[in-house]
């Protein structure tokens, strides 16, 4: 499918480029865009809360009463998890919430998550450009000018572009990563992805 080449004035350039149909024109697998997203989230998550347990509590390791005769139940430590200040029973411990997932399902995602885009008409392409320092407002102007102002938009740049990383990094709804950083979680949560054209051919190379 051909797509035509804007300016960062919004401005059609008479220029126009070809989506690989292996990647912009799939069926779509919905499962496949789930998996990734769930893990995507999953990886997010810390994993550092932690109670301590009986053996990691401060407190003495005597019996504090005889075994028979009190008419109550046997103790045997301070630290027991029944009583107060004890450890705590089946509390949370350190972990890792990341899930294994095949690379080849990663880029069917990713594949499926493009797809379901471009047959929504959220997609634009523009020519590469940069800016002499960082500033939002010359950011903003370019997000004005594409009419994606009151959208979560995604900008997908060729490659490290510090001056432009910078000057959208305030903007609420904007997010802007290389064509080796994005996800299917940051595909599908934008309401419209904008190329940098340079970022096309290195995208077609790692998701075909």
């Amino acid at each position: 499918m051909k797509v035509s080449v804007l300016n960062i004035k919004g401005k059609d350039t008479g220029r126009s480029v070809e989506l690989s149909k292996s990647i912009f024109e799939i069926k779509p697998n919905d499962h496949a865009v789930y998996l990734d997203v769930k893990r995507y989230l999953a990886s997010q998550r810390q994993g550092t809360n932690k109670t301590k347990e009986r053996a990691e509590i401060t407190g003495s390791t005597r019996k504090i009463k005889k075994q028979k005769g009190t008419g109550t139940a046997r103790a045997g430590s301070i630290k027991n998890p029944l009583f107060r200040g004890g450890g705590n029973i089946f509390g949370p411990r350190v972990r890792s919430y990341s899930q294994k997932l095949n690379k080849n399902v990663k880029k069917l995602a990713r594949r499926s998550a493009l797809s379901l885009k471009l047959k929504s008409k959220a997609v634009s392409v523009i020519e590469d450009f940069d800016f002499k320092t960082p500033k939002t407002k010359s950011f903003s102007d370019v997000i004005n000018a594409l009419g994606i102002k009151d959208k979560k938009s995604l900008f997908i740049l060729g490659g490290v572009n510090k001056n432009v990383y910078l000057s959208a990094r305030n903007l609420e709804r904007t997010n802007v990563v290389t064509n080796s950083e994005i996800s299917t979680y940051s595909i599908m949560n934008a309401q419209h992805i904008v190329f940098l054209e340079s970022s096309l051919e290195q995208i077609e190379s790692n998701l075909s």
